[in-house]
C-alpha cells in the first residue's frame, strides 16, 4: 500500500471515529439535571431566610377577581376605533391571516353583544373556585376542586393537574373540569378527580417575573411545588401546548410524584427521535396503524404546514417584547392575532373560509372569554416570553429532550393539530408509553373543542395505568 493511500486510510479512519463519537453523543441519553427548587422569581430581592418565607407566604387565598366599570368602558371606547382596518385582498379569506371584513364583524360582537352582558361571563368565569398563593416569589392563580366524601362513594379518586398553553387559558378546559369533577354526568363513569388548573407564569392571573431564565423547566418546578403546596404528592398531569412541554419535563425531573402524563401533543425533538421520523417516511406502513397514515405523511405537507404557520413562534422566540408592545392597549390587534390561531390550528382548511370557520367548532362567546383573560390581566407580552426563555442556551443546556421518563405516558393525536410524533419517536423519550390513540376530529384546542373526546381518552389511559402499575386512588 503507498504512503499517499496509508494516509487516505488513517485520515479517514480518524474522521470516522470522530464522526462516530460525536453522533453517539448526541444519540444517547442522559441523566435527570438537577433544578433548584427554591430559585428565586419574584420582584424583590431573594429572601435570606427561606423557611421563613415559606411559612410567612404558604397561605392559599380564594379570590373572586372583578374589574370595575370603568375598565370595561374603556373597552369599548377602543373597540370604536377600529375605521382604519386595512380590507384583505380580493379573493382572501384567511390565507394572509386575520381577514379584516370579517374581523370588523368580531368587533362589533364583542363591543355591542359580548361586552354588554360582561358581568353574566364575569359569573360564568368564576363558576369554579379561584386561588392565589406565593410560589417561589410569584403569585401564583389556580382553579381547584376537590371531591367531597359523598360524591366519592364508588368511585375511583385520584388529583389532576391541567396545563393550557399559548394562546390559551384556564378557560379552555372549562367543560373538561366539569367531566372529570362531577360524578352524576354518568351514572356508569367510575372515576372523579380533584382537579388543578393553574394560569402559567405570566399568564392570564398569575405574576409574571421580571428576571430572565423561567423557561418550561423552571416553570415545571413551580407547577409541582404548587401541587405540594396543595397537598398531592402524586398526580396525573394533562395538557398540551406549552401544558405538554411542561407536564413531560415535570415527569422528567419529578417522575416519583406523577402517577401518569398524558397529552394531546406528545412530542420527542431529540435528534434521535427526529432521525426515525425522517427513516419511518420511506416505510410508512411499518410504523402507522392502517388508516392513519395521513396523520403523519408526506412530510412535505408537514414541513409545508409548519413554515406558514410558525412565523409567530420565531417572533416571539426572539422579540416577544416588540409584538408585545404591538399588541398591549391594542383589543382589535389583540383579537386578530389570538383568534387566527383558534382558526388555522383548529383545522388548516379554515384559511380558505372568509370567517376562518371560526364558529364552527367553538362559540363565539368561549373564544372572547379567553381574549379577556388575554386583555383585562395585560398578560400578551409575558406569556410570549416564554417562547424566548425556551430558546434561551441555559434552557436547551438542559437536554431534556434526550432524558427518558419512566411514568406511564398516554398521547393523544387529533387530525389536524399543528405537528404529529410517532410511537417509535416517543418511546426513545417515554419508555412507559401506555396509550397511544388517534382521532379523526380536533385539532390543537383539543379540550375547547372536543371536551368529551379527550375526556374519554384521558380516562381510557388512567384504566392502563391502574391495571399495568397498580395505583392506588386517593
Amino acid at each position: 500500500m503507498g504512503v499517499t493511500v496509508k494516509i487516505l486510510v488513517l485520515l479517514l479512519a480518524i474522521g470516522g471515529g470522530l464522526v462516530y463519537k460525536n453522533v453517539s453523543q448526541l444519540w444517547a441519553d442522559l441523566p435527570v439535571p438537577q433544578l433548584d427548587p427554591q430559585q428565586w422569581w419574584g420582584d424583590e430581592a431573594e429572601p435570606k431566610d427561606y423557611a421563613a418565607y415559606l411559612a410567612n407566604s404558604s397561605e392559599v387565598i380564594g379570590n373572586r377577581l372583578s374589574y370595575p366599570e370603568k375598565t370595561i368602558a374603556d373597552l369599548k371606547s377602543r373597540l370604536n376605533r377600529t375605521l382604519r382596518l386595512t380590507p384583505p385582498l380580493e379573493g382572501v379569506a384567511f390565507e394572509y391571516g386575520f381577514n379584516t371584513d370579517y374581523l370588523k364583524e368580531v368587533v362589533e360582537y364583542w363591543r355591542d353583544d359580548y361586552l354588554p352582558r360582561w358581568r353574566e361571563r364575569e359569573v360564568f368565569l368564576w363558576q369554579f373556585n379561584h386561588f392565589t398563593t406565593d410560589i417561589q416569589g410569584l403569585r401564583m392563580h389556580f382553579l381547584h376542586l376537590m371531591v367531597y366524601d359523598d360524591n366519592k362513594v364508588g368511585k375511583k379518586h385520584y388529583p389532576v393537574l391541567l396545563l393550557h398553553g399559548w394562546p390559551g387559558s384556564v378557560r379552555e378546559f372549562y367543560d373538561l373540569i366539569h367531566l372529570l369533577h362531577q360524578s352524576n354526568l354518568d351514572e356508569n363513569n367510575k372515576y372523579i378527580f380533584n382537579v388543578v388548573v393553574p394560569s402559567l407564569p405570566g399568564y392570564g392571573w398569575s405574576q409574571g417575573t421580571s428576571r430572565k431564565g423561567l423557561g418550561p423547566a423552571q416553570v415545571a418546578v413551580i407547577m409541582r411545588n404548587l401541587m405540594l403546596r396543595l397537598g398531592y404528592n402524586k398526580f396525573f398531569i394533562q395538557g398540551g401546548d406549552w401544558g405538554s412541554i411542561i407536564g413531560s419535563n415535570m415527569a422528567t425531573l419529578y417522575p416519583d410524584n406523577v402517577l401518569g402524563y398524558h397529552s394531546n401533543l406528545c412530542n420527542n425533538l431529540s435528534p434521535k427521535a427526529m432521525l426515525k421520523g425522517f427513516a419511518a417516511g420511506f416505510w410508512p406502513s411499518l410504523f402507522v396503524p392502517s388508516g392513519f397514515e395521513d396523520f403523519f405523511f408526506p412530510k412535505s405537507n408537514e414541513l409545508k404546514y409548519l413554515m406558514e404557520e410558525s412565523g409567530y413562534f420565531h417572533i416571539q422566540a426572539t422579540k416577544p417584547d416588540t409584538i408585545g408592545a404591538a399588541l398591549t392597549d391594542n383589543p382589535v390587534g389583540l383579537a386578530a392575532y389570538i383568534l387566527e390561531k383558534f382558526s388555522t390550528w383548529t383545522n388548516p382548511s379554515y384559511r380558505s373560509l372568509p370567517d376562518g370557520g371560526l364558529t364552527k367548532r367553538y362559540k363565539m362567546d368561549a373564544l372572547l372569554d379567553n381574549l379577556m383573560i388575554y386583555y383585562l390581566t395585560n398578560s400578551i407580552t409575558t406569556s410570549q416570553r416564554l417562547y424566548a426563555e425556551q430558546y434561551a442556551q441555559e434552557q436547551r443546556d438542559l437536554h431534556l429532550e434526550r432524558v427518558p421518563t419512566p411514568v406511564p405516558t398516554g398521547c393523544a393525536r387529533f387530525k389536524s393539530d399543528i405537528m404529529q410524533f410517532l410511537d417509535i419517536q416517543l418511546q426513545d423519550k417515554f419508555t412507559n408509553l401506555v396509550h397511544s390513540t388517534y382521532h379523526k376530529q380536533g385539532g390543537h384546542f383539543a379540550a375547547l373543542e372536543v371536551p368529551k373526546v379527550l375526556y374519554q381518552d384521558f380516562i381510557e389511559f388512567v384504566k392502563k395505568v391502574e391495571r399495568k402499575f397498580r395505583i392506588k386512588s386517593l
